[in-house]
């Protein structure tokens, strides 16, 4: 009995129009609410909103033919593109599937290293964004060992991975003598529910695996620490994209 329930129950749902069920699901979780003292309410409400942002992250990458759409909609490829010139080195640490290493390559001209930590990303990359300007290694963004040095480091969405920050950074620049780096980092000062999450005790992060998400301040002492100077900043779409030098 329990069983043709549960099928009736589904049945009913895929009748209902898309208005329909999301009126229904409006109501419930309302009801819900409403029953509860107000930071439990809000404890359950960014719970529910952290798995729909989940879901609606796989959804953007289904529907974007397998690349986030964030990265058409936010253009942040054009912040590396711009900053890099003809036939410089660089080596993209983290660089995932390649989406930004292939426009590096493509639209800067320049001699692309990406390395990344998962060997599925590695192989993606070369298949979907394989140029000839660009060779792709799985390598631990945390061991840092290349021969030679380059121009330009990229580290887009990788730093708040990482536990010991400045340290890494220290060692990047000593290993390989970049001029400059290109970082691209989260902002814990994004929406006004970021600090409501923490103070109610629910996971403010957009990622689980984030050990950190900046304010400028932080930001800024942490490239200060780690002995780099910033030349250019720019805070878009809940995020810091900066340009910072050795000092």
């Amino acid at each position: 009995m329990e069983k043709q329930g549960l099928d009736l129950s589904a049945q009913c749902m895929d009748e209902l129009t898309s208005e329909d069920l999301q009126r229904f699901i409006i109501g419930v979780v309302t009801h819900r609410v409403e029953s509860l003292p107000p930071r439990d309410g809000l404890r359950f409400l960014f719970g529910l909103d952290a798995s729909l942002y989940e879901l609606q992250g796989r959804l953007s990458v289904a529907y974007g033919g397998g690349v986030h759409t964030k990265h058409r909609h936010t253009r942040y490829h054009d912040f590396f593109t711009g900053r890099i010139n003809p036939g410089e080195r660089v080596l993209d640490i983290g660089c995932g599937i390649g989406a930004l290493a292939f426009d590096v390559a493509d639209k800067s001209r320049a001699q692309v290293v990406g390395t990344d930590l998962s060997p599925d990303n590695i192989a993606i990359a070369n298949t979907r964004y394989h140029h000839f300007n660009i060779t792709y290694q799985v390598g631990d963004a945390l061991h840092i060992s290349m021969d030679g040095n380059f121009d330009v480091v990229i580290l887009s969405n990788v730093l708040e991975h990482l536990r010991q920050r400045p340290e890494f950074l220290r060692r990047v620049v000593g290993t390989i003598h970049p001029t400059r780096v290109l970082l691209r980092v989260p902002l814990f000062e994004r929406d006004w529910r970021v600090p409501l999450k923490e103070e109610v005790g629910i996971d403010y992060r957009l990622d689980p695996t984030h050990f950190t998400e900046y304010t400028l301040e932080s930001f800024a002492l942490e490239i200060k620490e780690a002995g780099l100077k910033v030349t250019h900043q720019e805070v878009r779409w809940g995020e810091i994209w900066a340009e910072a030098v050795p000092q």
